[in-house]
């Protein structure tokens, strides 16, 4: 996760690392507008996945010829809706014939039913969650923000398989202990606001080395969990603060709305995928730009590639 002054952008440091280890085979499901389907024919193109388009076969087609998109080479599922696309692609990589998934044009909560389901084969011990890795012009290094996108309302015991699936990426990409600053409004304990009590746990949990591989401390304001100086004012000593790798929000609306905010209003870049599973999910939205479709896809890659060496 660590950049030179270089890399201005998320997706420069993650397509050099996925471009040294080679494409994977990626079930993309129901890519039937033309977003998704370009998205997918993308990233080939760069390199870096090997799609199998898994939608109805005549839909496919029509995307494909609206839009002057070349689907010749490339393996087609054909099933009949979006719902036994989301089904089919879970059991591709359930039985290994593929190594990651990417969102087409159905919902989130479709292919996200199917992935969790108790007989889908992905499932590993740890509640799946949602990771965006981002850059911004802001801060010197790129950091998670977890989880804005699958647990809503996310507790104790959720949070602590968020922060731990969090961890593991931050390994993936190179940062041996990560600084995790477990987001509240506040930096003390408030027994009327349940992030700050949750955040206490977390580190004491921590302590107790049931979450292991990383430097925990909150709860953390924002300002304080990104700005040294901020901290210092506010006479917080922290080995987290100011220097935080990953960023573990309250609740998905928050974690949203923080990356969003980033993204449109702080020049942030961004990258996305769906850990905790037995592969990477890629969640691709309508508004997502060129490069952070690239990017998550080379994101899913090294994550890939690395559950080949050690599945979770």
């Amino acid at each position: 996760m660590t950049t030179t002054p270089a890399h201005t952008t998320i997706g420069e440091p993650l397509l050099e690392r996925a471009g040294q280890l080679g494409a994977v085979r990626m079930a993309v499901v129901h890519p039937c507008d033309a977003t998704s389907l370009a998205a997918a024919l993308d990233a080939r193109r760069c390199g870096l996945i090997e799609p199998v388009l898994v939608a109805p076969r005549h839909k496919l087609e029509q995307v494909a010829k609206d839009g002057a998109l070349d689907l010749a080479g490339i393996p087609i599922e054909d099933v009949p809706h979006s719902h036994a696309a989301a089904d089919r692609a879970v059991a591709l990589a359930a039985s290994g014939h593929v190594d990651a998934l990417m969102k087409g044009s159905l919902h989130t909560d479709e292919l996200m039913a199917a992935v969790v389901a108790a007989t889908s084969g992905l499932r590993t011990a740890r509640r799946i969650s949602h990771c965006y890795l981002m850059q911004t012009p802001a801060y010197p290094r790129p950091f998670i923000i977890t989880d804005g996108a699958i647990n809503i309302a996310p507790t104790l015991e959720d949070k602590a398989d968020i922060v731990r699936n969090a961890i593991d990426l931050a390994h993936i990409l190179g940062v041996a202990t990560p600084r995790v600053a477990i987001l509240a409004a506040v930096e003390t304990i408030n027994p009327r606001m349940q992030a700050t009590l949750d955040a206490a746990a977390l580190c004491k949990m921590a302590d107790r080395g049931q979450i292991t591989g990383a430097i925990l401390d909150g709860p953390l304001a924002f300002d304080n969990a990104i700005s040294a100086a901020a901290a210092k004012i506010k006479g917080i000593a922290s080995d987290v603060a100011g220097r935080a790798d990953i960023l573990l929000v309250p609740d998905l609306e928050s974690g949203n709305m923080l990356a969003k905010q980033l993204e449109y209003l702080g020049g942030a870049t961004s990258a996305a995928v769906v850990v905790g599973a037995r592969v990477p999910i890629v969640l691709t939205s309508r508004a997502d730009p060129r490069e952070s479709r690239i990017a998550s896809c080379a994101l899913a890659v090294l994550i890939a590639h690395h559950y080949r060496r050690s599945p979770p």
